[in-house]
């Protein structure tokens, strides 16, 4: 994958560092690291110049996340609601006022949530979901989207150009962040985990 992309790059400069910024927010597991840093690198040799590359990552980043954000718009709370209220909400003991406490706590909070995990491997493409699952404004998304791309591309894009020939020690420091980043979110959903595990059990043992 890491080669695809450097000759993605190579042969399609700005075009080509958009989309693959693009879908490297509707796949997660697209490494943005290699991408942006080695976008920083082709400044120092090519065409290219950061202010371009960053405005190209941007844009890349803010196409993905409109598209995750309507698909989670397609999930309304509405539908949501009448989800829970069957079935499966039954099965997951959710409620249709868990959700709406869920909704209102996204509202006011939610500028703060989509500018900071911008910052956070894998939950920076996934927030745009539940944003538009909370109906969150499309102007504060867009402008907290924008923002938190912006300085996350930036970053990148200059330690790659810093760095030069050596862009992929750039990549390495970032990667050890990233590797840090997804623990520290395993160790959460574990805890997380845990937390409805124990719920799940005090509530069976009530009912015995």
């Amino acid at each position: 994958m890491d080669q695809w992309i450097l000759e993605t790059m190579s042969r399609y400069g700005y075009l080509g560092l958009a989309l693959l910024i693009m879908a490297e927010n509707l796949f997660p597991p697209i490494p943005s690291e290699i991408i942006l840093t080695f976008g920083g690198f082709m400044t120092t040799y090519t065409q290219m110049h950061i202010p371009g590359a960053v405005l190209s990552a941007t844009v890349g980043s803010v196409g993905g996340a409109i598209i995750l954000y309507q698909a989670g718009r397609l999930l309304s709370p509405d539908r949501m609601e009448a989800v829970l209220s069957g079935r499966i909400g039954k099965v997951l003991r959710l409620k249709k006022e868990n959700l709406q406490k869920a909704s209102a706590w996204f509202d006011s909070k939610g500028n703060y949530t989509v500018f900071l995990c911008r910052f956070i491997p894998i939950i920076r493409s996934l927030i745009s979901i539940p944003a538009g699952m909370a109906n969150m404004a499309l102007g504060r998304f867009l402008w907290m989207t924008v923002l938190g791309s912006f300085l996350w591309n930036l970053a990148l894009i200059c330690a790659g150009a810093a760095a030069g020939s050596s862009w992929q020690k750039a990549v390495e420091y970032f990667g050890s962040y990233t590797q840090a980043a997804k623990i520290v979110l395993g160790v959460l959903l574990l805890a997380g985990a845990l937390v409805l595990l124990r719920k799940y059990i005090g509530a069976r043992s009530s009912k015995t």
